[in-house]
């Protein structure tokens, strides 16, 4: 009898894991899904920066990159493969492919970016990746990137940074090859390995030193250097514990979980938006909540993507997308890809993370711009 209870709840435990795993969602899925939402300005652009792996990690920190994918291109060669193009084998290059919104991130704040995150007078590769492959280039899609690209280029030769020529590229966008899933987002799935790679391949210190800044703080587009200040901050956690509820604490604080069914929004049909407990931070909208059966609020989209941070969750033997809030670093819930249209997301987020403010007290609250973003 003890063998067939402990068989069936091995089952039961697979099953449950199964289903989780199932619904889960790599980072380079939710980047090409938030990509393809008809409410975005999304614009492409393509940059070859070295290791994709660095180029990426540092593109996705910008506000207003929706995704950021891995892969080659710049060859005549068709669906070249990692090691072809590592071992020189192809004229490929690696690079980025670039989604963002134009409404939040223009392309010349791309370029002035990416200048400051390679070494532009390297004809032979990029830090101690060496090789044609390696080089940087701009691979502009439309005339008028075409002319940003170069109008940027000798704006950057006639500052004198540089005591050598700026060799970087600027070439004409013809096919784009996206790399297998083990390149997209290396720097997530492997924190260690990507960590000592970037710091023995000198980039950082190289753009400390040429640019005189401390790199790994989030950049704000409009300088690439440092982020963005804003009124939504955490309290220390002394007083943390004396505002929130037990339970409020131990989901945004330990990363908790409340029960489905017995929270206090799960069910809310009223218009208005929901904010950060901890922080105040606006965070989705009633116009974008929807009922999932699954007990916990839901919601489509954020009201304000840039106050949202993804973050891998291995936890409970499965690989989800965590979805935090930027200035409070709350933890508020998971995304999973089977919401309905048209993002086809579900931001599946715990009610005790939230506080729920009524269309009629957004004015006196301070979100009155947010009156026409509810329904």
């Amino acid at each position: 009898m003890k063998k067939r209870n402990l068989l069936i709840l091995v089952i039961f435990t697979l099953g449950i894991l199964g289903f989780y795993k199932i619904q889960s969602l790599t980072y380079a899925e939710y980047n090409k899904m938030k990509n393809h939402d008809p409410s975005a300005h999304n614009d492409v652009a393509t940059f070859a920066g070295g290791c994709f792996w660095c180029t990426e990690s540092d593109f996705e920190k910008i506000e207003g990159v929706t995704g950021v994918i891995s892969g080659f291109s710049g060859g005549p060669e068709k669906n070249p493969s990692y090691e072809d193009v590592s071992a020189g084998k192809t004229a490929h290059l690696e690079v980025v492919q670039i989604h963002y919104d134009s409404k939040r991130v223009t392309y010349s704040e791309l370029l002035d970016f990416f200048w400051k995150h390679i070494n532009p007078t390297d004809p032979g590769g990029q830090f101690v990746d060496r090789g044609p492959q390696y080089r940087s280039a701009i691979f502009y899609h439309t005339e008028e990137q075409k002319q940003l690209a170069e109008n940027s280029k000798k704006a950057l030769a006639d500052s004198g940074k540089f005591n050598k020529p700026i060799v970087t590229e600027i070439l004409p966008f013809v096919a784009f090859y996206e790399a297998g899933e083990y390149h997209q987002d290396y720097y997530r799935k492997n924190p260690l390995g990507y960590k000592l790679y970037r710091h023995n391949s000198g980039r950082d210190q190289f753009i400390e030193k040429t640019w005189e800044r401390k790199v790994g703080k989030k950049p704000s587009p409009k300088n690439g250097m440092s982020s963005k200040t804003s009124k939504y901050s955490k309290p220390d956690d002394d007083i943390l514990k004396k505002k929130l509820s037990p339970l409020e604490y131990k989901v945004t604080r330990q990363n908790g979980t409340e029960p489905p069914f017995n929270n206090r929004y799960w069910d809310n049909k009223k218009e208005g938006i929901y904010v950060d407990v901890v922080s105040g931070e606006p965070l989705f909208s009633s116009m974008d909540k929807f009922v999932s059966g699954t007990g916990w609020p839901s919601f489509t989209k954020p009201l304000n993507p840039e106050n949202l941070v993804e973050v891998e969750d291995r936890s409970l033997f499965m690989v989800r997308m965590e979805v935090r809030s930027k200035n409070a670093d709350s933890h508020l819930g998971h995304i999973f890809p089977d919401g309905p249209k048209p993002t086809g997301l579900r931001y599946c987020i715990n009610s005790a993370s939230l506080r729920f403010i009524p269309k009629e007290d957004l004015e006196k609250e301070g979100y009155g711009k947010y009156v026409n973003l509810t329904k």
